[in-house]
């Protein structure tokens, strides 16, 4: 049955509402109030929010905010505090290991610790006083297109009101067509519209795949006595247990106001292993010896999940189509060996801005004219901060020794190191197949002991992540075959989706009386992370947006 859809024209429309898109559209108002230009831009998000969708660490190099805006202190920018100094340790299974010397690309003193889900919905309010329409609720469902299928006109925002069969419901609300002349894709890392256009216009045919890292992280109260109060650093980093060497990964600590504390673990997607649990790895790092002391006493009060894109410069995407620009994380823009993206995201968004003015000014919209957001980029300082980090996550994703001596070389090279340009595999192909032997022997191995505080499980993650989605709705997360799930997938890999998902969204039952199995999806436990999109041996399972306003509700992390 044909749907009868209002259709709104903007002249620029941001999909996603992170830092890079709402640097840019902040940076876009700035420069249309400049020219005198008069101009309908629009934002939209999928969160109920902005800032209810926003994870990170998060470490902010302020250099992107000072030049959006100066006067940022002033303004009300929610900070955290302060990094007064850096720590760095090598964790064995018993002890940490202090480096002598932190690596010159963490170097973080003077940066800021923030919550980027307070800090995306201050840039958010900033951006609605300036003229930018922002629509939190909406998730982008479909990209438009021209008549020629080669340029992108806007986008269909998802139905509401739909039943689980696919029925509409007395609430139904169509979708709404929103047509620009350039829209701006800032969906963070596995963007699903991004996704569809990368495949559609082979914009990454000439580049090496992204690569990710799936993170939990958790905001944790602390007792007013605690470690920070002496310590000379308030930012600490980690490498070694529980991954080892063999797997990229590792975690931090940061302190924040109030006697909290930004904690997470980030597991390589690159890993051999189908055994792995990265929420798993993130609850032996916090019970490290260690660790485990810097937090004794604390009370989780949020947890929220995500993945980082850190494949670096040579997976970086081609950054325009006509009609259309990429920004932040849905282009792999990632200080990846710093461990931050955050001000590159920004800044890729306000140099977005400025080819977008010069296009507007030309009412040119073509993929020639919006080339220039890759000429400004190219020559702006991201390219000082990502370059020296083209090979960092292909030595990493090395295993043992040897990863150190392709990083080592890469440090005293501004990143060449042994090989450049080396190559990257694509996580979903990187598992090993397991023998009935090695599944037998590390079924429930190290499996942890929570106790609802400090250590929780994954169901009372997905509960104080505040996630929620109506459950009389189509699963938003598309197994396309879930025969091979129980079959093949079980029998080679002893199905890793039960593992790698933090929310618990994959369960596999077996008939106690004729040992058949069969998956059962629990999409109202979904973080949005996208780790199944990503990581699945078959490529087959396929991430779409919900609902529009559902999913997590983050407030601090």
């Amino acid at each position: 049955m044909s749907v009868e859809r209002e259709s709104i024209d903007f002249d620029v429309l941001f999909v996603g509402g992170g830092p890079a898109n709402l640097a840019g559209a902040i940076r876009l108002m700035q420069l249309a109030q400049e020219k005198n230009l008069n101009l309908e831009v629009a934002l939209i998000e999928k969160g109920a929010e902005i800032g209810t969708h926003a994870v990170s660490g998060a470490i902010l190099n302020p250099v992107a905010l000072g030049e959006l805006i100066a006067d940022y202190t002033e303004k009300g920018c929610p900070i955290e505090t302060t990094v007064r100094d850096d720590e760095f340790y090598y964790l064995t299974e018993s002890r940490a290991i202090r480096a002598p010397i932190t690596p010159r690309y963490l170097h973080n003193k003077g940066f800021y610790v923030i919550s980027l889900s307070k800090f995306t919905k201050w840039l958010g309010g900033i951006a609605e006083e300036l003229g930018v329409n922002i629509f939190p609720g909406f998730a982008g469902k479909e990209v438009l297109y021209d008549e020629d299928q080669d340029a992108i006109i806007g986008v269909r925002t998802g139905d509401k009101g739909i039943g689980k069969e696919g029925e509409q419901k007395d609430n139904f609300e169509p979708g709404i067509d929103l047509h620009a002349k350039v829209t701006v894709f800032g969906e963070g890392a596995r963007g699903s519209l991004s996704k569809e256009i990368e495949e559609k216009l082979n914009i990454a045919a000439e580049n090496m795949p992204q690569v990710y890292e799936t993170g939990v992280k958790e905001v944790i109260q602390l007792a007013e006595d605690n470690y920070f109060k002496t310590s000379k650093g308030n930012d600490i980093h980690f490498l070694g247990f529980p991954l080892g060497l063999n797997t990229p990964g590792g975690g931090f600590i940061y302190e924040m106001k109030d006697n909290k504390i930004s904690i997470g673990y980030l597991t390589g997607l690159a890993y051999d292993d189908p055994m792995i649990d990265p929420y798993e790895e993130f609850i032996k790092f916090k019970r490290h010896p260690f660790v485990a002391s810097i937090i004794k006493g604390g009370k989780v009060v949020e947890q929220g999940a995500r993945t980082v894109t850190t494949g670096g410069y040579y997976s970086i995407p081609k950054l325009t189509a006509a009609g259309a620009m990429f920004v932040g994380a849905s282009a792999a823009i990632h200080n990846s060996p710093g461990l931050k993206g955050i001000h590159v995201s920004m800044k890729s968004g306000m140099l977005a801005a400025e080819a977008i003015t010069e296009a507007i000014e030309k009412g040119d919209f073509s993929d020639a004219s919006l080339t220039r957001y890759q000429e400004l980029f190219d020559s702006s300082w991201i390219m000082d901060e990502i370059y020296p980090g083209r090979n960092f996550a292909q030595a990493l994703a090395k295993k043992g020794i040897g990863k150190l001596f392709h990083l080592g070389a890469q440090y005293i090279t501004n990143g060449r190191g042994l090989i450049d340009r080396m190559p990257l595999e694509e996580d979903c192909r990187t598992l090993l197949p397991l023998s009935n032997k090695e599944a037998a022997g590390k079924a429930g191995l190290g499996k942890s002991v929570y106790d609802g505080e400090l250590y929780v499980d994954k169901l009372t993650g997905v509960y104080i992540s505040k996630t929620i989605h109506r459950e009389d709705q189509p699963s938003h997360i598309i197994v396309h075959d879930t025969q091979l799930c129980v079959t093949q997938c079980y029998d080679t890999y002893r199905s890793p989706c039960i593992r790698f998902c933090p929310g618990s969204v994959y369960e596999m039952e077996v008939d106690e009386n004729t040992g058949t199995r069969r998956l059962i999806l629990n999409p109202s436990n979904c973080f949005h992370c996208k780790t199944c999109d990503i990581k699945d041996p078959y490529r087959n399972i396929t991430w779409t947006c919900p609902e529009g306003g559902e999913g997590p509700g983050y407030s601090m992390v």
